[in-house]
């Protein structure tokens, strides 16, 4: 049991890993040879921003960053929204712009007292974070072209796997119910073993009659069971093979590009 709960582990690490490098190489072909912009963003996107980025509005989390300091919240929030929202595009620029200009302040208080406090580890750490910020309001608008790629591959991703899961679960489903039928089948048959033991010949063979026709009905209705998951199992392989051909035609689109 311990060796499958750790290759179970293993699995799923590697799987993370797999994810983690196949993000890496979208956002490095989307980036090209631009390294400052690759370092900054590898920071700020996130494969799954529905779930990483939060789901109050932008101008609530601006409120709070402006009372805590903490302003990553409200940026990430605004660079999703800017990708999203390509008619918008001008506007959250700006809002980009204002949030990196109002995080550059407040750092810049933090990092003062910590040099006073003789911190200055800790304040070489909020420098790079005020570099960040600068790099940002310079270059928002190429932030934005790239998080917009990205998001929307990343979206289209999501979806698939959301309905590979879904499809996954009904075949559990499928598989659950076939059990249970075989469950249902075997203590019916049990069944009528008792109740043979009871009748006189006549009646014996009259049950052994209908047990024919109902065996034959529930091999046909098996019949129709395995039909319909091979046709699923098809019909899985066509979706998937379907899928892969959209993401090279995404892929050669973006080269393109």
């Amino acid at each position: 049991m311990w060796h499958k709960r750790e290759k179970k582990k293993e699995e799923k690490e590697e799987k993370e890993e797999k994810k983690e490098e196949k993000e890496k190489t979208l956002l490095q072909e989307l980036c090209g040879d631009d390294a400052e912009l690759y370092a900054f963003l590898r920071n700020y996107l996130y494969f799954n921003p529905l779930a990483a980025i939060s789901q109050k509005d932008l101008d609530i989390l601006t409120g709070e960053a402006e009372k805590s300091g903490n302003f990553r919240p409200a940026v990430d929030k605004a660079i999703f929204e800017a990708s999203q929202n390509p008619g918008e595009r001008e506007s959250y620029i700006k809002a980009i712009q204002s949030l990196a200009s109002q995080a550059i302040h407040a750092t810049e208080q933090e990092k003062g007292k910590l040099e006073k406090e003789g911190l200055t580890d800790r304040a070489a750490n909020l420098g790079r974070r005020i570099e960040d910020h600068e790099f940002m309001s310079e270059r928002v608008e190429d932030i934005i072209d790239v998080a917009s790629r990205f998001y929307n591959e990343k979206l289209v991703e999501l979806g698939e796997d959301v309905r590979r899961e879904a499809r996954r679960e009904e075949k559990k489903e499928a598989e659950r119910e076939e059990m249970r039928t075989g469950d249902r089948e075997k203590a019916g048959r049990e069944a009528k073993k008792e109740e043979r033991r009871k009748m006189g010949r006549e009646e014996k063979r009259e049950a052994e009659k209908q047990d024919k026709r109902e065996e034959l009905a529930a091999e046909e209705a098996k019949e129709a069971r395995r039909e319909k998951k091979e046709e699923a199992e098809r019909e899985e392989t066509r979706i998937g093979d379907l899928e892969k051909a959209e993401r090279e035609a995404r892929k050669e689109e973006r080269r393109g590009n």
